[in-house]
């Protein structure tokens, strides 16, 4: 990795999972300094506000009052011309200089960033970005999506119905009765394009149901049910690479209550995210068979989706019938999951060099595709006559 380049962590957004982000986006930033790296953190305030500098690559910023961030507040504006193949950036206040960006590092978490919207910003500018693309990442952001393609690629995963807000408001009786017709209680009734656990419920009976589908579509506006997986066992595993990835070690994630909560993933004992205490087992406890199945079944998914970089696959087991379900992807996992690949045989700054370094690899790969066309169109269309319909520009 050439340290001449300088690196921009993106994190924070309009998403629920902003604060998440902003752990992710600390640990990189602070991952990347310690290897010698040049880094320039790029904040997204929950209103949408850019905030770019130095000082925003700690903690602090964001746990002390407001007024203490704002403190931190530069304005910047891109500069659309000067913008290809790294992203500049130039004050309002004509005392600072130019920020310049050569890669991209997203560290979003759910919408305006983990969907393929930020991914389709660099695209644009031609900027080396870490991850999954546009496609993977708005795909894999889809709950319904990712259990569709689940589906139609043959991979083993729950039995769902979803529905548009618009069917809710329409007629939510016939709604409710759909899903009391379709499945047995319990039930998992989840927003389609959210992550952490955030406004799912584990509906247990009727008097539950319609306010759980209430909650979600107060977050997204299509949600989808879901059958429950008996003598569950919730595992994880971690994909890494570009056209020839490798799996992480299984992680299971041991939890006490109904479901995997947000408080198990983040809170308790520091949560499923940071591997520690005895919300994880690394590795799950699952026979070398079952082990050798999932972990294949990961690169196989991760390659389906066409995902890069990294993600994570999430499966449910069932320990009693011995059969695992594909839930879901997450492209930009918490953390990077880098505990997992810790356990794995991979120390964090590997992971982050490798991050980079595939980065620039797609970038170069990406740069020898054919982006211009050459025709005579332009030159045929104008030796026709072109008129609109009843005006002076009528027909083609």
């Amino acid at each position: 990795m050439d340290k001449n380049l300088t690196i921009g962590v993106f994190f924070g957004s309009r998403s629920p999972e902003h604060d998440i982000s902003i752990i992710t986006g600390q640990l990189i930033i602070s991952g990347l300094l310690g290897m010698g790296l040049r880094v320039l953190p790029v904040y997204i305030g929950k209103n949408g506000e850019w905030m770019i500098g130095e000082s925003l690559g700690t903690l602090r910023a964001f746990t002390q009052e407001k007024r203490i961030l704002d403190r931190h507040l530069q304005r910047y504006a891109l500069d659309l011309q000067a913008s290809r193949g790294r992203l500049v950036f130039h004050p309002h206040h004509f005392l600072r200089k130019h920020k310049i960006i050569d890669i991209a590092f997203p560290a979003f978490h759910g919408s305006y960033g983990e969907d393929g919207t930020i991914q389709g910003l660099f695209e644009i500018f031609d900027v080396p970005y870490v991850g999954c693309d546009v496609v993977s990442s708005a795909v894999t952001m889809d709950k319904i999506w990712t259990k569709q393609h689940f589906t139609a690629l043959g991979i083993p995963t729950t039995d769902f119905l979803f529905y548009e807000n618009s069917d809710w408001q329409g007629d939510r009786k016939k709604v409710l009765a759909e899903i009391e017709s379709r499945f047995h209680f319990p039930i998992f009734i989840k927003p389609a394009r959210l992550g952490s656990s955030i406004a799912i419920t584990k509906v247990k009976d009727s008097r539950e149901l319609e306010e759980a589908v209430d909650l979600a579509l107060h977050y997204d506006e299509r949600f989808l049910a879901e059958e429950a997986v008996p003598d569950l066992m919730d595992v994880t595993c971690a994909v890494l690479g570009g056209s020839q990835p490798r799996s992480s070690l299984l992680q299971e994630s041991v939890f006490g209550q109904d479901m995997l909560s947000y408080e198990d993933k983040y809170r308790h004992e520091g949560g499923t995210q940071l591997g520690k205490g005895a919300a994880v087992v690394i590795p799950a406890r699952l026979s070398a068979e079952t082990t050798e199945e999932l972990r294949s079944a990961a690169v196989k998914i991760f390659k389906a989706f066409g995902c890069y970089g990294t993600a994570r696959v999430d499966f449910l087991y069932n320990k009693q019938s011995k059969k695992y379900y594909a839930n879901e992807i997450n492209t930009l996992p918490g953390t990077l999951y880098h505990h997992l690949w810790k356990k794995s045989g991979i120390e964090f700054p590997v992971l982050l060099n490798t991050l980079l370094d595939l980065a620039l690899e797609r970038a170069k790969s990406r740069g020898r595709a054919a982006r211009v066309f050459s025709s005579d169109l332009l030159k045929f269309a104008g030796s026709q006559k072109l008129r609109y319909k009843g005006g002076e520009n009528e027909g083609l």
